[in-house]
């Protein structure tokens, strides 16, 4: 009775708290960790085994569902040899500025790779929006930076994907483990690739052919609940196989009905994903962010600078001009659900502390909130408009 109330309450506050913060011109996002913060200023704690595997499935169906509906094959391919440098630096300078960082406040090996991985991904749907707004989505800094977020992500993933089967065999890897890890990599790879490539248009061409009502819709979400478990049979991370799974199903006609496409983000965001969002707000200790001081300010300051400074070197390299490459720079700031499902492996495994948890949140909060402010500021100056200053 207890999980039903809280289940209840979790998607009735993230709904209402996501849609004053949308009203205010922010992603929703902001409002269902509010939410989750609001629940565990009253009484709740999110300790509860129901909670935890609803907000993991929310994690799974949130990196399936930016594999299935956000990346393309085809276009990945073709645009890669534009994004690749920007991406590279993008990448590297806010790991090493994350890694170096926990090592300076002292932090362990495991722990100072994980703030490096979180460091590094983008989410530029949190852009996209200023982008349209000022009609600069299809020029040239605007159509590299959404290719190179992508590209962010994957390689996020990757590196995630190292650190998690690191941290499963406990100790710095001898060379004998980084060619298990990488073996057990590649397997997975090798077989989604398969199943991708070969079985899966198959199978939905066969299902495609079903009287059942809903059996598309049925066989995406298997496809991700599949690709997760056999992530985990690798010794992988569920989120892991879930984003790659729902690439491999990216360009598969069957599996990209439109109505199936709605539906499998209905019950992803609808559902799963706010749960997960408002139960990272339930794990954000405040009395850590209250104390941590300097160490949240550097957080924030590093993860920001280096996306800032890696996107404007990365795009300078590849022929933009100073402007467009501080557009490109400040586009690449802002984090969200790659970062807090990293954040979430990290403190499911033991590996980073509440202070980290809660600060690495905070910069994404405060990511999510300055970006599009300093996107459209600069943009107009690159225009000639006059800038406008946002209501605060």
């Amino acid at each position: 009775m207890e999980h039903i109330l809280l289940l209840l309450l979790i998607l009735f506050l993230a709904k209402v708290f996501g849609e004053v913060i949308e009203r205010a011109g922010f992603p929703s996002i902001l409002g269902e960790i509010s939410a989750g913060v609001f629940l565990g200023l009253l009484w709740f704690e999110p300790d509860g085994e129901v909670l935890s595997f609803l907000a993991e499935l929310g994690a799974i169906f949130l990196l399936f569902t930016a594999g299935y509906l956000e990346v393309n094959l085809n276009d990945l391919r073709k645009a890669s040899k534009v994004a690749f440098t920007p991406t590279i630096f993008g990448v590297a300078l806010p790991f090493l500025l994350g890694y170096f960082l926990g090592q300076a406040f002292g932090f362990g090996f495991l722990e100072s790779l994980f703030m490096g991985v979180a460091f590094s991904p983008t989410s530029i749907g949190v852009v996209v929006k200023t982008l349209v707004d000022l009609n600069y989505l299809s020029s040239r800094p605007g159509s590299v930076m959404l290719t190179s977020a992508i590209f962010d992500d994957i390689i996020g993933i990757f590196i995630l994907a190292i650190v998690v089967t690191i941290a499963t065999i406990n100790q710095l890897p001898s060379g004998l483990d980084l060619i298990l890890i990488a073996g057990r990599l590649v397997g997975f790879l090798l077989i989604i690739a398969f199943m991708g490539f070969k079985v899966f248009p198959w199978l939905f061409n066969l299902v495609h052919r079903m009287h059942v009502k809903e059996s598309i819709f049925a066989f995406v979400v298997m496809v991700a609940l599949f690709s997760a478990y056999l992530a985990e049979v690798f010794g992988l991370h569920a989120v892991i196989g879930a984003f790659i799974g729902g690439a491999m199903l990216s360009n598969n006609p069957f599996a990209k009905i439109e109505s199936v496409q709605r539906k499998v983000s209905g019950l992803a965001y609808g559902i799963f994903v706010p749960i997960f969002f408002a139960f990272i707000g339930l794990s954000v200790d405040i009395g850590t962010v209250n104390t941590a001081g300097l160490f949240t300010v550097l957080v924030i300051g590093f993860a920001l600078a280096g996306k800032l400074i890696g996107g404007f070197v990365g795009s300078k390299l590849i022929g933009f001009d100073s402007h467009d490459s501080l557009i490109f720079g400040i586009g690449m700031m802002p984090r969200a659900g790659v970062e807090l499902v990293v954040l979430s492996v990290g403190k499911e495994m033991g590996i980073i502390t509440d202070e980290v948890f809660s600060a690495i949140v905070l910069m994404v909060v405060v990511s999510i909130i300055v970006s599009p402010i300093l996107l459209k500021f600069v943009i107009q100056i690159k225009e000639g408009n006059k800038p406008q200053v946002p209501a605060i």
